[in-house]
């Protein structure tokens, strides 16, 4: 490698570096804002925790697709899944293809973005239906405002969690999560 191609590559971490920057509408356990850089460590950390359920799917590609698919947050910030409307896939993919930069080769980090996006492999299903329950179970574990909407996430992007046997399994159970943390909430409140 030479040291232009190097710098090139400097150039994008240091772009991507706005991710640790970018938070989410979620908070922790210690009532910290989350941020997008976190939520994609702990999605790469559901790849790795459910290997074994997940016989015959490319897990290196699976981590690859979770380590790329928020990173054009850096650039415009994250969307609250409460405030989506319509399709957003095209302003992320052009904030993606912006943060990729001069990559020598971009195309091979925006092939995966788009099959991720356009869920169009097994392995870009289940990265989806991971990543919908990484911010669930989020939701459920985090010091929320007293105005949280627990509710929301019983309906949130079920149809992406509704394909591979183990994501099934894990809604039920990050959906009774939730049901728990709206019965706290309500118990809170009659108090």
């Amino acid at each position: 490698m030479d040291v232009q191609e190097a710098r090139k590559r400097l150039a994008f971490l240091e772009r991507a570096e706005a991710l640790k920057d970018t938070f989410r509408s979620g908070f922790t356990s210690g009532g910290r804002s989350e941020d997008t850089a976190s939520h994609t460590w702990r999605l790469c950390l559901w790849v790795l925790v459910f290997e074994d359920q997940l016989a015959g799917l490319d897990m290196a590609k699976m981590l690859k697709m979770a380590v790329l698919h928020d990173l054009g947050e850096a650039v415009s910030g994250d969307i609250p899944a409460t405030e989506q409307v319509g399709d957003k896939s095209a302003d992320e993919r052009a904030d993606f293809i912006e943060l990729l930069g001069d990559l020598p080769d971009p195309d091979a980090f925006l092939s995966l973005w788009d099959e991720y996006d356009g869920a169009t492999s097994d392995e870009a299903k289940v990265i989806k239906g991971l990543d919908k329950l990484e911010t669930i179970l989020q939701h459920t574990q985090g010091k929320n405002p007293a105005d949280f909407d627990y509710g929301f996430n019983l309906g949130y992007r079920r149809e992406a969690t509704a394909g591979h046997p183990l994501l099934k399994m894990l809604r039920a159970m990050v959906d009774e999560k939730t049901r728990g943390r709206m019965e706290a909430k309500v118990n809170k409140e009659l108090r």
